[in-house]
Parts: structure tokens; sequence; C-alpha cells
């Protein structure tokens, strides 16, 4: 099952946004796999990042492996598009695929892992 809110005023491709998370689910031959996404704000997501992690600022995405469920930041997606010179929706996706990939055992918490994962999402986005 893959459940999408958007708590937010702006407008998602949530039918994009469910075709990737699908073929994500088939390339990596997930079974039986479910996973929530909720799109958040600025404010909320420095409220939950501070509870989490510690830090009291905003980050692009959250992911809870156990409730197989990521929260993305769109003020946040917006921003970085904007800095990278690249469209919202590019970023968002290259997102929310990190996301999906920290759900199925991916961790960055070390410089090589992040490149090695930033590597496997952009080679996944090439598939789309």
């Amino acid at each position: 099952m893959i459940e999408i809110n958007n708590t937010t005023k702006t407008k998602i491709p949530v039918a994009k946004m469910k075709r990737i998370i699908e073929k994500f689910i088939l390339v990596y031959r997930l079974k039986d796999f479910s996973v929530s996404v909720a799109i958040i704000g600025d404010q909320k997501m420095r409220e939950l990042n501070y509870s989490y992690r510690g830090y009291n600022q905003p980050t692009d995405v959250l992911s809870f492996t156990e409730l197989r469920e990521i929260i993305i930041d769109i003020k946040a997606i917006e921003r970085q598009a904007k800095e990278l010179g690249q469209s919202r929706d590019s970023e968002l996706w290259f997102i929310l695929v990190h996301g999906l990939l920290h759900l199925i055992g991916y961790d960055d918490n070390t410089e090589n892992k992040r490149l090695k994962m930033i590597a496997r999402g952009e080679d996944f986005l090439r598939l789309l």
C-alpha cells in the first residue's frame, strides 16, 4: 500500500510520486512493501527534526524505517532545487528515492556511504 498525505497548500504530483514508488518496489523486488509519505512545511519539520535527531532546524527528509514512513519538507526541497538550478520536482524525486533507500537499509552516516547512496538514487532515477 502506498499512502501520500500532503499537509501543505503546495500542489504535488501525487500520481507521479506513486508511480515512482511502484517502480522502486519493482526494481528492488520488495515483497509486501508499504510506505507512507507525508509532505510538510518547515515549522513541522523543524519540530520533528528536533524531536528525533536533536537538530533545531528543518531538513529535507526524515525516514522512519520501522514505520515505513518518509516525511518530506517541501519548502526545503524548493530551496535546494533553486540552489542546485533544477526543477522542484526533480529534487523532490531525488529526495523521495533517498528516503526509500533509507527504508530498505541504506545509510549515509559516512561520506563514503553518502556518496554511494547518492549514486544509487541517481542510477534509479535514470530508469524512469
